[in-house]
């Protein structure tokens, strides 16, 4: 449950964005700007969750923004006939980059209290060994006998 409300989090805060900059200010019709959303929301997400457990929010906000520049392009430019792709795309990248970033500390917090929930211990990777002075667990001199 988790999961899907962080995922309908994000397509809100994204729909929101992409309509005020994409809709309001490139005159980009809503059903496209739900479209490009939609996908927007489920690709970054994916990414969040994969990305996020094993780097820092910092990483993750910036493969958010370099997939997010990618698929908004692309998409803003194959479903519209316009000027000014290239700028709508970098202002709406870098408005969903900064949002992104306060997203990734709910995210990291949710999955957080999720473990604690699950009693799930996460190791910090300082592992050590057990040592002894002992090479040989047996006796060499009665080996035989």
């Amino acid at each position: 449950m988790t999961h899907l409300k962080l995922l309908a989090l994000k397509f809100a805060f994204t729909l929101g964005i992409l309509f005020i900059i994409l809709g309001l200010g490139f005159d980009v019709s809503f059903r496209n700007v739900f479209l490009i959303s939609l996908v927007v929301s489920a690709l970054g997400y994916l990414g969040d969750v994969a990305i996020l457990s094993k780097t820092n929010n910092t990483m993750t906000t910036s493969g958010d923004f370099v997939l997010y520049f990618a698929v908004i392009y692309f998409m803003t430019d194959a479903l519209t006939v316009g000027v000014g792709v290239f700028e709508a795309t970098l202002i709406s990248a870098v408005s969903l980059a900064f949002c992104e970033y306060f997203f990734h500390q709910s995210v990291a917090r949710s999955f957080n209290q999720e473990k604690k929930k699950n009693h799930e211990v996460s190791s910090n990777g300082q592992l050590q060994t057990e040592a002894s002075e002992e090479l040989f667990p047996y006796d060499q001199e009665n080996k035989g006998k």
